[in-house]
């Protein structure tokens, strides 16, 4: 009988190890698949969005380190006052040169400064023509093989041997009970 609870004991341990691996190697160093943690906004965290835009073109502007209202300039666009947690719209410049890259200055009211690169497309904004559009057909999901993979040679090995090991203990569990049924101490 303590034969059978080793032998037991000894593969449910046996399973564990196995079924904790994984989660003991992510943790020793492997890259984390859950989501990041956001980052903190500091002072200086200034965004122009896009970051290319074609003459005549419009931008959002934030400053989300600021905690005041902050005033983004740049020789292609009017002067934009952001307030607070808010975002603001600019138009760029007809006359902004293709190709070349702007600087984009920010200052909060509490005097927190930086700049922001901003490039100019090649071409300037055009209005968009039915020929121009190109309509393209949805084409699904591209959720990869999952589970459409056959087992290879070595897992069901491994898998036989364990269905195998499963039966044979739950046999000699089963006779030696019956055979020790007949003598009570």
């Amino acid at each position: 009988m303590r034969a059978i609870r080793a032998a037991t004991t000894a593969l449910l341990g046996a399973a564990a190890l196995a079924l904790a691996a994984p989660a003991a190697l992510a943790a020793d160093g492997a890259p984390a698949t859950g989501p990041r943690a956001p980052r903190a906004k500091a002072p200086g965290d200034f965004v122009v969005s896009p970051a290319v835009v074609a003459p005549g073109g419009r931008l959002t502007l934030s400053a989300p380190g600021c905690a005041s209202t902050a005033r983004a300039s740049a020789g292609i666009f009017d002067t934009v006052t952001i307030a607070p947690g808010a975002t603001a719209s600019a138009t760029v410049d007809t006359d902004a040169k293709p190709g070349a890259v702007y600087t984009v200055l920010f200052n909060c009211t509490g005097g927190v400064q930086d700049t922001v690169a901003l490039t100019i497309s090649g071409s300037p904004t055009a209005t968009p023509t039915i020929s121009a559009t190109i309509l393209t057909p949805p084409r699904g999901v591209r959720g990869g093989i999952g589970g459409s993979m056959a087992p290879s040679s070595t897992e069901l090995a491994v898998g036989g041997a364990l269905v195998l090991a499963a039966a044979s203990g739950g046999a000699v569990y089963a006779v030696r009970r019956r055979s020790g049924a007949g003598r009570r101490h």
